[in-house]
């Protein structure tokens, strides 16, 4: 069944909204039974996902959460509650989306096959409306305008971040990133942003108001306090609807903050249509999340500690690398893969002067960056790096000189050696 699915990834990235909208009409429109939360952004928007769907599970809302990608199996993607969805739900679901996709492509109404992640954005409604559920939190894959998932008629969104990623489909500038990610803001949506780059904030605030939607800056009229205490935030949130607080974040980094703020207001948002979600559902949301691969601090027993993080372009490196500078400075080694199209010499710039020494690697993807010419490339931003192919064994050499190990640069690395670590570790 899987593999089925799965071979639907050979059609590669293909941005747009005809095929997912005429598949989803086939099934009889599924993204419209429920009530959807969508979030858009660089950085931060799996993360406030997270938080999000948290605090909706809290308030005894029936509530399920679509991601992407998934670290290690593909069920992690489509969560109802707290649990992911079971085997036999989701074999049915595939079979049945996919079954419809081949019939619409034989009769001519869909022009190509659906691609991988448009087949599995499809299931994740499928699955959410036989599961009955009254809101989703969805996250945006790619971009936004184009993104499959922006057929859901979201009354809610967010865009979290904006900086330099996949420029190659979504532009080279901030201003037309901006506008690809300001794509899923729609007619009368309530929308919150966080601290967006001016260039940026100046473009989703015109098509907020072309689309008279209301535009919700997280930090507007908010106050945050705290500190930082062993990785997680200490704070204090007050914002014009609610205070919050003091609480402990339940996920690592300064920026975990900004991203809290964030969820925050998008709870207020959703309260704001009628929605029960008292204050300590919100603040549940944000000390109970689970959200691995981020930040993410293992014990192995009889090793040192591991650290995963998916930070996967400049900006992730440079929150990376801030927390490693406040809460690790004996400067771990780095083990990096990364895929093909990112910003080698940025990433590497920012992780450099926190990090003792790099082994370059992969993951088993197509869209890899080979080790070698990933370490060929962090030679020419003038680091010294070892090449270790296998991810596994790259992590093994990295932990036998016994000092901390940060494992980095891409979701499917992070993802190719956390089950492995977890069956040697305590996580903390």
């Amino acid at each position: 069944m899987l593999n089925r699915l799965y071979a639907r990834e050979t059609f590669g990235i293909k941005l747009g909204l005809e095929n997912i909208s005429r598949l989803c009409a086939a099934l009889g429109h599924p993204e419209q039974a429920f009530a959807s939360v969508h979030v858009a952004g660089t950085n931060g928007k799996g993360s406030v996902t997270a938080m999000v769907h948290a605090g909706l599970v809290a308030a005894g809302l029936h509530t399920a959460r679509f991601i992407s990608p998934h670290l290690v199996d593909l069920a992690e993607r489509f969560v109802i509650g707290s649990q992911q969805v079971g085997a036999a739900d989701l074999e049915r679901a595939v079979n049945d989306v996919l079954d419809c996709a081949d019939e619409l492509k034989a009769s001519g109404v869909l022009p190509v096959h659906p691609t991988f992640f448009e087949a599995t954005t499809a299931v994740a409604f499928e699955l959410f409306r036989r599961a009955r559920v009254d809101i989703a939190v969805i996250e945006v894959g790619l971009g936004g305008r184009f993104d499959s998932t922006n057929v859901a008629p979201a009354r809610i969104g967010a865009i979290t971040s904006i900086g330099l990623d996949h420029q190659d489909l979504l532009g080279d500038t901030l201003e037309a990133i901006a506008f690809e990610k300001a794509g899923i803001i729609k007619p009368g949506m309530t929308v919150v942003t966080g601290d967006l780059p001016r260039e940026a904030r100046t473009v989703v605030a015109a098509v907020a108001r072309d689309r008279q939607a209301r535009l919700v800056e997280a930090a507007s009229g908010a106050r945050v306090d705290g500190e930082p205490r062993e990785g997680r935030g200490v704070i204090r949130i007050e914002t014009p609807d609610g205070r919050y607080g003091p609480l402990t974040l339940a996920l690592r980094g300064e920026h975990q903050i900004h991203n809290a703020l964030v969820a925050v207001r998008l709870l207020e948002a959703v309260r704001q249509t009628g929605v029960r979600v008292p204050p300590d559902a919100i603040e549940r949301g944000l000390t109970h999340v689970e959200w691995p691969g981020r930040l993410e601090l293992i014990d192995v027993q009889g090793g040192p500690q591991v650290l995963l993080d998916a930070a996967h372009n400049v900006d992730g490196a440079a929150a990376l690398a801030g927390y490693l500078e406040r809460w690790h400075p004996e400067r771990p080694t780095l083990v990096i893969g990364v895929m093909r199209d990112k910003d080698v010499a940025g990433i590497i710039g920012a992780l450099l002067p926190v990090v003792s020494s790099i082994v370059a690697t992969a993951a088993d993807t197509p869209r890899a960056l080979p080790a070698r010419d990933l370490a060929a490339r962090i030679t020419a931003a003038g680091a010294p790096v070892r090449v270790e192919p296998d991810p596994v064994t790259a992590v093994e050499d990295a932990m036998a000189a016994g000092q901390t190990v940060c494992v980095t640069g891409s979701i499917y690395l992070v993802g190719a050696v956390r089950d492995r670590l977890r069956r040697r570790a305590i996580l903390r």
